[in-house]
């Protein structure tokens, strides 16, 4: 993983991205920063497992199917597969530790 933290390279209303092999952070000194720290790495997981690029056109696929299903971006964005994964377990620190091989497939 390489840490780059940066305000211009984030999205309006977001606080991190993750193209692996980095990870951008809007601020590092962030409240919440070791809980969005692991977000982050379960993306970078989820990345490796599906080959980066097929995980992107999964994601958008995913997305584009949630926004015309809630009609709402911040709701589709929170319901995608591997957003849903990475919000439910960011605060368990030792989640990557114990979780299994394409695990995202449980939040379908």
């Amino acid at each position: 993983m390489i840490l780059i933290v940066s305000k211009y390279l984030i999205p309006k209303g977001f606080r991190g991205m993750t193209v692996f092999p980095f990870v951008v952070v809007r601020d590092q000194n962030a409240q919440d920063y070791l809980a969005l720290m692991n977000h982050e790495r379960i993306h970078l997981r989820q990345q490796l497992e599906l080959l980066v690029l097929p995980f992107f056109v999964l994601y958008g696929l995913d997305y584009l199917a949630k926004l015309i299903r809630y009609r709402d971006k911040d709701k589709a964005y929170r319901n995608v597969v591997f957003e849903r994964e990475a919000y439910q377990n960011e605060n368990d620190l030792d989640y990557l530790k114990s979780r299994s091989f394409w695990k995202f497939l449980k939040y379908v």
